[in-house]
């Protein structure tokens, strides 16, 4: 099964099994992550659905491209500019391309309970009223 994705403003067909580099993503080797922007999922020549489809992905290494130089000359007005930079990289290996698994989730009568409990703090104290402030008197002169 291969999937498209999309991740760094580009576009990847990956597999189970294939190495890609990709923009800089956060987290460090041995890592797990999951691609979820997936545009087109299939297997040999048939499409399949994408809904709740995910691609999910361990972090080989952070590492850095190879040198690109940015060089800039107009003819005859003795205008040269050198620059070049090199792009952060993130090398992943897609382990897996399926469906999303749920995860298990607290039992409803806990989060009923959390919701009891919480309901009567708000309750507990009034506030009282704030005196009036007295009008101060009138100076004579």
């Amino acid at each position: 099964m291969f999937a498209i994705v999309r991740t760094g403003g580009k576009q990847y067909r990956v597999a189970a099994g294939d190495k890609i580099a990709v923009e800089k993503l956060s987290g460090e080797a041995g890592d797990k992550i999951s691609l979820g922007d997936i545009l087109l999922a299939g297997d040999g020549d048939k499409a399949q659905d994408v809904n709740g489809l995910t691609v999910s992905a361990e972090i080989i290494a952070q590492e850095r491209g190879e040198k690109v130089i940015v060089f800039k000359k107009r003819r005859r007005h003795n205008y040269r500019r050198k620059q070049g930079h090199r792009q952060s990289l993130t090398l992943l290996r897609i382990l897996a391309v399926g469906k999303e698994e749920k995860k298990a989730t607290a039992p409803k009568a806990e989060k009923v309970e959390a919701a009891a409990t919480a309901a009567p703090a708000k309750e507990a104290a009034p506030k009282k009223a704030a005196a009036p402030k007295k009008a101060a008197a009138p100076k004579e002169a």
